[in-house]
């Protein structure tokens, strides 16, 4: 068998099992959206049926990390992070 051949050979059942991993992948995202529907199903009724969830109790915030930047909110920012990979 020439090298061309072998790697159309290799390519083919690359493919194959492409294929097969989709439709794996398919198969798992149909399962996950059925259980999605039946939950959000769930979700509807207790509200309908007047279920509620009690408030999170509030916790104090603790005091700024000496040095750690703080905004006028109050709140640390969050870092900048470059999307440039130059």
């Amino acid at each position: 068998m020439s090298e061309q051949q072998d790697h159309l050979q290799n390519l083919l059942a690359q493919r194959d099992g492409l294929v097969s991993e989709i439709n794996d992948l398919n198969a798992q995202a149909a399962s996950k959206r059925e259980l999605l529907l039946r939950a959000a199903g769930a979700i509807e009724y207790l509200q309908q049926i007047g279920v509620k969830l009690p408030e999170p109790e509030s916790t104090p915030e603790a005091p700024p990390v000496e040095g750690e930047v703080v905004n006028a909110e109050g709140e640390v920012p969050a870092p900048e992070v470059s999307t440039n990979f130059n």
